[in-house]
């Protein structure tokens, strides 16, 4: 982009940079927290060995210095050159943090450059294809960066961005010779990219001056020493979304994986989650006031439209199994069962936009098992009438034919037997059957990341605690990581944000991060 002169001036100029940046990285080494040391692979591959030296001032702000220097071809006579020499001191504002994530900056570039023969990108400067130029560039940019974690002391750095500048330069007829054409100067703007490959520097302790004035006496009385820190860490419950959270006060709420299939051998009674609707005797037909349908079908509407309006959990299957009771004509009632199914179906899509790809319904004909099941614990509980209830189910067990099994129950004991089933059983019978509401929900990889970082900070592997850390900080927007991200950056020896993180998730309610924080102020 910019090009390096050769002759003595130019070495003077060289060697004063060299003095500057060598000033530069003592300065920073000596004086600041954290150091970086970067080097920009699209540099690189133009040929052109570079280095940025940067350092933190503060939370939110670094500053650093780039220099590159392409001294190639070394050769005057050759026709085509590119040499330059290029300082950039710039500033960086981190939006998150000064180790991470987003970041602008703004930089000031010189440039000492002899160019000639060159075929610069996109049709530039075309000029340059036939003569030869030497001088210097003053400019101002702007750019926009974002840095990934490597490792533990590894980061990756885009950036992109742009710059606005002034050169003066003199003109040769050729790439070698020394003719002067005249000379110019221009209005240039300049584009800016890098991938950066950024090693950090820990932070070293200042070192201790030998003085020659004569020690005071030491106090060796032993000093009791603060206890160790002892970080309280624990795992976050992963977030199922709406539809999770309705479940805890919804029982018919499961999720999908719970589905299960309807077959006529199952009883139904025994899910003490579902819900049921009911319907007069011999009728399909959905009545609001009946019994307590309202307050059911109120349930059932509102919990459908709160999933359906929800962005990270959805309505994945909704079950109807409609029943019809045992007695009357088996035809009659597989209709009767399929209709009443078919009509809780209708009422909800009637009040929520649902898909009839959304509903499993079925008709679970005649509930044989419901019934046996029903007597069987009438049995079980020795109420009254236990003999007569036991000889329905022999019946039940020993006759396949519906038909027949329904005439011989309403012949037991002279018909006393099914009396006082109509009385105390059936009628429970008459209704549209099981429903239930299957979810399922973004999975929530936050939670799986926090927790595998919170099992690393549990042990004492000082390697386990840097990979916590670098688990913690893909994720360190999200406010359950604060604690763990606080308890990562403590045991690396990043105590100042450390204890940003602690106030962050103390502030929100954080249990754990007050205690922590109590602890290490104390």
């Amino acid at each position: 982009m910019i090009i390096f002169i050769h002759n003595r001036s130019m070495r003077e100029k060289v060697r004063f940079s060299l003095i500057a940046i060598s000033l530069f990285c003592t300065f920073t080494t000596a004086s600041a927290q954290q150091v970086t040391i970067s080097n920009n692979l699209l540099y690189d591959a133009a040929l052109t060995p570079n280095l940025r030296v940067g350092f933190r001032l503060s939370e939110h702000w670094s500053a650093g210095l780039m220099a590159g220097y392409r001294p190639w071809p070394t050769d005057d006579y050759k026709e085509r050159k590119w040499k330059h020499m290029l300082l950039s001191p710039n500033v960086r504002y981190w939006k998150d943090s000064v180790n991470v994530h987003h970041f602008f900056g703004m930089n000031l570039l010189y440039s000492h450059y002899n160019i000639a023969k060159v075929h610069m990108p996109f049709g530039m400067y075309k000029k340059l294809r036939h003569e030869r130029r030497q001088g210097d560039l003053y400019a101002i940019g702007g750019y926009y960066g974002y840095s990934w974690p490597l490792g533990r002391h590894w980061n990756f750095e885009p950036y992109i961005g742009v710059a606005v500048g002034f050169t003066t330069y003199n003109r040769y007829e050729c790439g070698h010779c020394g003719e002067k054409l005249g000379r110019g100067h221009k209005w240039l703007v300049l584009p800016q990219a890098g991938l950066n490959i950024v090693y950090n520097i820990p932070g070293r302790p200042a070192r201790a001056v030998i003085a020659d004035t004569p020690l005071p006496d030491l106090d060796l009385t032993p000093t009791p020493q603060p206890k160790p820190f002892d970080p309280i860490v624990r795992n976050v419950p992963e977030f199922s979304g709406r539809a999770g959270q309705l479940q805890n006060d919804n029982p018919v709420l499961a999720h999908i994986s719970q589905y299960k299939p309807y077959d006529r051998t199952r009883i139904l009674r025994k899910d003490k989650n579902a819900l049921y609707v009911h319907f007069p005797v011999a009728k399909s037909e959905l009545q609001y006031d009946f019994r307590n349908n309202g307050q059911v079908l109120d349930r059932i509407v509102d919990i459908t439209r709160q999933i359906m309006a929800d962005t990270t959990s959805s309505v994945k299957l909704i079950q109807i199994v409609g029943l019809a009771s045992i007695e009357g004509p088996t035809s009659v009632n597989e209709k009767l069962a399929t209709d009443r199914a078919l009509a809780l179906q209708h009422y909800i899509q009637q009040q929520v936009e649902v898909p009839d790809a959304l509903f499993d319904t079925v008709g679970g004909g005649e509930a044989w098992a419901e019934f046996r099941d029903q007597l069987e614990s009438r049995v079980e509980s020795r109420e009254s009438r236990v003999e007569e209830l036991q000889q329905a189910i022999n019946i039940i067990d020993s006759e396949s034919d519906e038909a027949i099994r329904e005439r011989k129950l309403r012949q037991l004991n002279g018909g006393r037997t099914w009396e006082y089933i109509k009385e105390h059983i059936l009628n429970e019978q008459r209704n549209a059957g099981y429903i239930r509401i299957y979810y399922d929900y973004v999975p929530d990889n936050a939670a799986k990341t926090i927790n595998e970082a919170n099992e690393l900070l549990t042990t004492d592997c000082d390697d386990c605690h840097q990979e916590a850390l670098r688990l913690l900080q893909t994720v360190r927007n999200d406010e359950r990581a604060q604690n763990a991200l606080g308890v990562a950056l403590w045991l690396c020896g990043q105590q100042d944000e450390a204890l940003d993180c602690f106030r962050r998730a103390a502030a929100n309610g954080n249990e754990d991060a007050k205690t922590n924080l109590e602890n290490l102020l104390k």
